[in-house]
């Protein structure tokens, strides 16, 4: 049961989705004035500065998840 949970939650971080899309309100308004070339760039910049936090959780969660496990 753990180990399908842990494959779901790793599922759920790698595959694109548009809820990973998804950006703040603020960003979102300045995104539709900038229009599609530049809102491409400013979500990729987004995910860009998220995937530093997320790798490093990641990390932190499998090596806790590796020493409970023994």
């Amino acid at each position: 049961m753990k180990k399908i949970f842990f494959l779901l939650m790793t599922a759920a971080f790698l595959l694109p989705g548009s809820q990973i899309m998804a950006q703040c309100s603020l960003c979102t308004k300045t995104a539709q004035q900038l229009g599609e070339g530049p809102a491409k760039g400013l979500n990729n910049g987004i995910l860009m500065l998220a995937a530093a936090p997320l790798a490093l959780g990641l990390f932190l969660g499998f090596r806790w998840w590796r020493s409970q496990r023994t």
